[in-house]
């Protein structure tokens, strides 16, 4: 479905003014491309999906539950993992609290990754660890834990790479068992998560596009993989003023294996490896 311009603009507009959320400073052409879609799926064209969000608020969570991107999986990049394992983790276990801030959850799977690892490594009952999300239906997947095994079989090639190898000792390996942390049915096609690793983290619907830090800690490590590629330059420069202020000194920022800090931002922060250290 082609989308005009000035289409675009009154789907902007009209979210803004029929709820909190604003898409103002989004990469437009994803935005467009999702909207595309938005439309395509729910039959509908512009006018008629614009005169609905004006009178229909839970049609307006519907649609930006639908438009945003929510794609992850467990231990997702297995060599940022490994960094964060063997690089960044370790120079907190002197920490009596860890605070760690999963930036853009989405349904969950970065965050049972940090858990896994935590334990794994013995920090995880002295760590605090929060995730957020703009999506609230993704943040209830997230609670819950569970994630269809067939489609995500891929999951366990990560684990075996972040748990059980060590990249710089290929003579080691650890032979921990995937019971350890999530239950397999084959029959019924699902990954669980243990309940020891769902009942630890704290999960919060947070927009970092208008809200600040409305968890009130400040972080160690804050992770937001794969979600500002989709901001344009002004908003990303929002979002990094906002991990800056609530980061630690000497505290990490992770990114997407393909993502970067631009311009103003990146001499506040010092690229060593996958992670961004505050200045």
């Amino acid at each position: 479905m082609t989308i005009t311009d000035q289409d675009f603009q009154l789907f902007i507009y009209a979210l803004k003014n029929s709820s909190k959320y604003d898409f103002s400073q989004y990469s437009e052409k994803s935005l467009r491309r999702r909207l595309a879609k938005v439309l395509a799926d729910n039959k509908l064209t512009p006018p008629l999906l614009i005169s609905r969000m004006k009178n229909d608020n839970k049609f307006v969570e519907k649609i930006v539950n639908e438009i945003t991107v929510n794609t992850t999986e467990l231990f997702r990049d297995p060599q940022v993992w490994q960094a964060i394992r063997y690089a960044i983790l370790p120079k907190l276990k002197n920490n009596s609290v860890i605070n760690i801030w999963h930036a853009g959850c989405s349904t969950g799977q970065e965050v049972y990754s940090m858990l896994i690892l935590l334990s794994e490594l013995g920090l995880l009952e002295k760590t605090k660890v929060y995730a957020t999300d703009l999506n609230a239906e993704v943040l209830n997947n997230a609670r819950q834990g569970q994630y269809k095994y067939r489609f995500n079989i891929g999951y366990l090639d990560n684990f075996d790479k972040v748990i059980k190898e060590n990249p710089y000792n290929f003579e080691e390996y650890n032979d921990v068992p995937y019971e350890n942390y999530f239950y397999i049915d084959k029959t019924s096609d699902l990954i669980k998560m243990s309940s020891n690793l769902k009942d630890k983290p704290i999960f919060k619907k947070h927009d970092l596009v208008t809200e600040d830090n409305t968890l009130y800690v400040k972080f160690d490590i804050i992770l937001c993989r794969n979600v500002i590629i989709y901001f344009n330059y002004d908003l990303q420069n929002r979002v990094f003023d906002l991990f800056h202020k609530n980061l630690y000194d000497n505290g990490c920022l992770v990114l997407g294996l393909h993502e970067t800090i631009l311009g103003s931002y990146s001499v506040k922060f010092q690229k060593k490896g996958h992670a961004y250290y505050k200045n």
